[in-house]
């Protein structure tokens, strides 16, 4: 199993290049967002990674208002989202992910899952324009059902599921029903650990997460496409400590499981 690591946005995405390659991951989540990530030259990056022999995973800004109706609004997002397509293909990447929109105005809340079709369909089409595969997180509600997920992937063919499995504990469903649900669609996996009240990104083992049970699901939908190890530190000292007890556990269930 290939395991990843998502660059802080904090930090200059050539640094993080280097100390994740360092560290022996194999690709790099690469967010694309503020204080110090939204910009690379794409020349010098795809050459680190290259030395480093880490491939791309395309991560966008997670807060980006893409679904709210105002249309400049909606084509200045769509514009930042072709910005981020192209420099993924440039870098080789096969998939960019996007989260769910919550942006909406007050009276229309009830309506957020079909805003999100609406808006998912023209950004689906410019990742395809780039050669990548769109999928989209799942995270809190109304985007943490299966019912949900089932009808915007009937309503945008092609577009894919990236699932969270930290983000599945704070929703109605789990990372497994998902797995259950939707074997075919899932192209890349998140693993985090946190106790179900918030997205805490905790070291594997930490929280209330069953990883046998996560990765048993994943190994039986035959899941070989990668995960991403997002487990944050407020401490840069120990982060890469907290990535190597969470990457050992994951290896260790995935060959005993």
């Amino acid at each position: 199993m290939k395991i990843g690591v998502m660059n802080n946005p904090r930090i200059p995405i050539i640094d993080e290049i280097k100390v994740i390659g360092e560290a022996g991951y194999d690709f790099i989540d690469l967010t694309i967002e503020a204080p110090n990530a939204q910009h690379l030259e794409v020349t010098a990056t795809k050459q680190l990674l290259k030395d480093y022999d880490l491939s791309v995973v395309g991560h966008t800004d997670p807060i980006i208002p893409y679904a709210y109706p105002i249309m400049s609004i909606r084509e200045a997002c769509l514009g930042e989202f072709k910005r981020c397509a192209e420099i993924f293909a440039r870098l080789d990447a096969k998939i960019m992910n996007i989260h769910p929109c919550y942006s909406s105005p007050i009276t229309m809340k009830k309506s957020l899952v079909d805003l999100n079709i609406e808006a998912l369909s023209p950004i689906l089409e410019t990742a395809k324009s780039f050669g990548l595969v769109l999928m989209l997180e799942n995270f809190i509600a109304p985007f943490d059902t299966v019912v949900t997920f089932r009808r915007i992937l009937k309503e945008l063919p092609g577009l894919k599921i990236h699932l969270d499995f930290g983000h599945g504990n704070l929703g109605k469903e789990t990372g497994m029903a998902f797995c259950r649900e939707f074997p075919k669609e899932i192209v890349h996996v998140h693993f985090s650990d946190n106790r179900g009240s918030d997205d805490h990104h905790m070291p594997l083992g930490v929280g209330s997460i069953d990883w046998k049970g996560a990765i048993k699901a994943l190994k039986s939908i035959r899941y070989e496409e990668g995960i991403t190890l997002e487990v944050f530190s407020h401490d840069p000292s120990v982060r890469f400590k907290y990535l190597e007890i969470s990457r050992n556990l994951v290896n260790f269930l995935w060959e005993n499981v």
